[in-house]
């Protein structure tokens, strides 16, 4: 997901990561406060922070950069409240693909949402780095930088929610 983005000006820098980041940033946000309004409010800070700093500051690591000030101002807002919620899962995009088989559409619908209530369950720092990790893309570097958690941790937080997962999968399952 570390892409490197053309700065030739500040301003096209900043339009151009705002067009590439803006969603997935837009829904990390949401589910750290679970509210798309005032997670919209983190976004745009983002990205006024983005635009006072010289584009060669961010230049190599925009997306780490990016989620970790959106991480940052969606936490204080939460302390500032004195409330830390859990992670919430928004609503998902689905990519549906045409398959000949409805039933196997909706068994694989049906997966998808049991997988989502068992992440919901799973401490909110292992919530945190599995949806880095498997919906945004990103290393166990990036999300260590944007987490402050050493890399081995991220490593360790992300097997230990893995492993119940499977645990929890195989269980309903047999």
């Amino acid at each position: 997901m570390n892409r490197e983005i053309p700065h030739e000006n500040a301003e096209n820098f900043v339009q151009t990561a705002v067009a590439e980041y803006q969603s997935p940033l837009l829904r990390y946000a949401t589910r750290l406060i679970g509210d798309p309004d005032r997670a919209q409010d983190v976004v745009q800070d983002t990205f006024v922070k983005l635009m006072a700093q010289p584009p060669a500051v961010v230049d190599g690591h925009v997306a780490e950069w990016l989620f970790t000030v959106c991480r940052h101002r969606a936490l204080d807002i939460l302390r500032k409240e004195g409330r830390m919620k859990r992670f919430e899962e928004g609503e998902m995009e689905r990519v549906s693909a045409e398959e000949p088989q409805p039933t196997r559409s909706l068994e694989a619908e049906e997966t998808h949402d049991a997988l989502l209530r068992m992440i919901d369950r799973l401490p909110p720092n292992q919530q945190e780095v599995l949806r880095l990790k498997f919906q945004s893309g990103f290393s166990y570097k990036e999300i260590s930088r944007i987490t402050a958690h050493s890399v081995s941790h991220v490593g360790v937080l992300i097997h230990h929610a893995v492993t119940r997962l499977r645990a929890e999968y195989a269980a309903q399952r047999s």
